[in-house]
C-alpha cells in the first residue's frame, strides 16, 4: 500500500530511489492510521505531475519501512523531506496547503514554468 498516486519507496530501495536520485526527491513519510497523511496525499501527487521531469515524488509508509524513518529520524507523520543530490535540504512535518509546498519547494529548486 502506498499513499495515493505515489510512487512507493521502501528500507531496501530507498537508498537508490532517493539518496541515489539524478533529480531531486519529495519524500512522503505516511501512515494508513494517520488522517492529515490522507490529505496531504493528493496534493502530493498534484505537485509531482506538475513539475514532473524536474521533481520526483515519492512515499514511504512509515509502519511498513522503520529503518528508513528511524535513520532519517521521522518522529511524526505525516513528515516531508526534500532531498537534493542525495542530501536532506529541508523537512516540513505535518500536513500543509499546497502554496506552502510550492513555496518550500521553489526555494530550492529551480525556477518552476507550470502555471
Amino acid at each position: 500500500m502506498s499513499a495515493p498516486d505515489l510512487p512507493a519507496v521502501t528500507d531496501a530501495t530507498f537508498a537508490t530511489e532517493v539518496l541515489g536520485s539524478d533529480v531531486p526527491v519529495l519524500v512522503d513519510f505516511w501512515a494508513a492510521w494517520c488522517p492529515p497523511c490522507r490529505m496531504v496525499a493528493p496534493v502530493l501527487a498534484q505537485i509531482g505531475r506538475e513539475r514532473e521531469g524536474r521533481l520526483r515524488v515519492v512515499s514511504v509508509d512509515a509502519d511498513a519501512n522503520s529503518r528508513v524513518c528511524r535513520d532519517t529520524g521521522v518522529m511524526a507523520m505525516p513528515t516531508l523531506d526534500l532531498y537534493i543530490g542525495g542530501e536532506r535540504v529541508t523537512r516540513v512535518v505535518g500536513a500543509r496547503a499546497k502554496s506552502v509546498l510550492d513555496a518550500m519547494l521553489d526555494e530550492h529548486l529551480p525556477t518552476r514554468t507550470h502555471a
